[in-house]
Parts: C-alpha cells; sequence; structure tokens
C-alpha cells in the first residue's frame, strides 16, 4: 500500500513539472502584406484591400503600415493606414485604404483594365507591430511583387 502512495505521489509531480513548462513558446516573427483586391472608384480614388498576416505564435498588435507603392513601373505613391489591429497567431486580416493614385498610374490602371489584362505591383516599406499584450511596437521591414488580375463581372475590381 505504501509503494501505491509513492507511485502516485511521484505521477503526480512529474504531471504538475509538465504543466508547468510555460506551454507554448512565444514567437515573434516578421508580418508581412498583400493586395488582396483593388477596386476603382467613381471619382478615380481607388479602394485597396490590404491582407496583413501574423506569421506570430502570439497575436500581434498592428499600429500603422506605410509603403510605397508602383503599379507597374509606375510610381503610385504612398500607401499608408493605420489599423490599429490586433491579429490572432498564425492568422490574417484585411483593412480597407482609400487610396488617391498618380495621374500615371491611374492611366496605367485604365489602360489595362480597357484591355482585360492585369498588371503587377511592388510595395516596400514599414509594419509598425508589437506583441499585442505587452511589448514595445517595432518597425518591420517588408517588401512585395505580385500580380493583380481583373475580376470577371466586376468591372474595375482586380485580384
Amino acid at each position: 500500500m505504501k509503494r501505491g502512495w509513492h507511485a502516485l505521489a511521484w505521477l503526480l509531480v512529474v504531471l504538475l513539472t509538465a504543466c508547468s513548462s510555460g506551454g507554448i513558446p512565444r514567437r515573434v516573427s516578421e508580418p508581412a502584406a498583400s493586395v488582396q483586391q483593388l477596386t476603382v472608384e467613381a471619382d478615380g480614388r481607388w479602394s485597396i484591400e490590404l491582407r496583413l498576416q501574423n506569421y506570430s505564435s502570439i497575436p500581434m498588435r498592428f499600429d500603422s503600415v506605410s509603403f510605397e507603392f508602383k503599379l507597374g513601373d509606375e510610381a503610385a505613391g504612398t500607401l499608408a493606414a493605420q489599423p490599429a489591429l490586433t491579429i490572432g497567431p498564425e492568422s490574417a486580416d484585411v483593412v480597407t485604404v482609400a487610396f488617391d493614385p498618380s495621374a500615371n498610374a491611374r492611366l496605367l490602371l485604365a489602360g489595362r483594365l480597357a484591355d482585360g489584362r492585369g498588371v503587377g505591383y511592388r510595395f516596400e516599406g514599414t509594419i509598425n507591430a508589437a506583441p499585442a499584450d505587452r511589448g514595445k511596437a517595432r518597425d518591420y521591414k517588408v517588401k512585395r511583387d505580385s500580380q493583380l488580375s481583373p475580376v470577371p463581372g466586376l468591372p474595375g475590381v482586380l485580384r
């Protein structure tokens, strides 16, 4: 009987040690961003749905983004927003940013849409983010090259 109690006590110690080992490790990884959708509004401005990706194992607070945005070879301007958005671990969310593009970028996109063709985009800049529970925000450098294609049946919309 005494031997049974010792085994039970030993098992309890092992279980308590396993439970207090810290759980899931806190890993903060560089975030990413991409254009999920670009819509040309009636007034010529663009509405850009910017997808923010949190690759960290903990929730992150996204305070601001600022990117130099190019469409094809044309500088379109600075894409900036202050989403003040918390994104869960290894998840993503979308923020909509009103954007007033340069005249040359506007013309380029109008021509591509008229021809039914897509266009490449590039942005380079920073995402300012921090762990949601604590921690000082820092700037993460971000660079993205990708393509947008017209959406059939939705005039002025590219994904």
